[in-house]
């Protein structure tokens, strides 16, 4: 079991374009609040109280998304040209400066307001009742997320080189993930283009 004083960091991913979506999907309607609102709602209701939220298309409105909800932001510098790897750097870096070595960081996507409460106890439990330091929610036998890589892991990750991606990662530490067993597939689920936004708000918009 893990100290109690573990330090556990929400990173958010929010820095892509939304070439797929034709416009920026981060600041679309979702409720009573955004694509990204619905995100770090979900994240704060689930008890974590430090959200880094990693931007780069639309740095300002997201920031101001941010703010409104007491999260902290890095900026991708490189978001044009780059891939989620990029923006996960960017984040664990961040990170890196502000934790100790008891500290962990639960990889969410900025896009995916369907994401549940449950599911991001459950990640979180698991991790602190366990002894892996990867933790990622199932169902199906398919990974998805969001997933939690404790600091002993965060170097491999800076390590990586394109065009490896986070995948890369996960698939080379397959044998030492502790899955959590999500109830929905909501772990998979995220709106990258207009019609699974369209479907999304039709059938999971809380």
């Amino acid at each position: 079991m893990k100290s109690t004083q573990t330090k556990i960091s929400a990173l958010v991913l929010a820095a892509g374009q939304s070439t797929r979506m034709g416009q920026p999907k981060m600041l679309l309607p979702w409720g009573e609040t955004t694509v990204l609102g619905q995100v770090l709602t979900t994240l704060r209701r689930s008890g974590l109280e430090e959200i880094l939220v990693v931007t780069g298309a639309e740095r300002e409105a997201v920031e101001k998304i941010c703010a409104s909800y007491g999260a902290q932001t890095a900026h991708n510098e490189e978001f044009v040209s780059s891939e989620m790897l990029s923006s996960l750097q960017v984040g664990i870096r961040w990170l890196m400066q502000q934790t100790n070595a008891r500290a962990a960081a639960l990889v969410c996507l900025g896009d995916q307001p369907q994401a549940q409460e449950r599911t991001v106890r459950g990640v979180l439990k698991c991790f602190l009742e366990g002894e892996s330091a990867l933790v990622a929610p199932s169902r199906n036998m398919r990974r998805g997320h969001p997933w939690l890589v404790a600091r002993p892991l965060w170097g491999e990750i800076l390590a990586l080189r394109a065009p490896a991606s986070p995948r890369d990662f996960l698939n080379g530490r397959a044998n030492e993930i502790e899955y959590f067993a999500a109830e929905s597939d909501s772990i998979f689920a995220d709106v990258d283009t207009p019609e699974e936004y369209r479907n999304a708000r039709a059938t999971g918009e809380k």
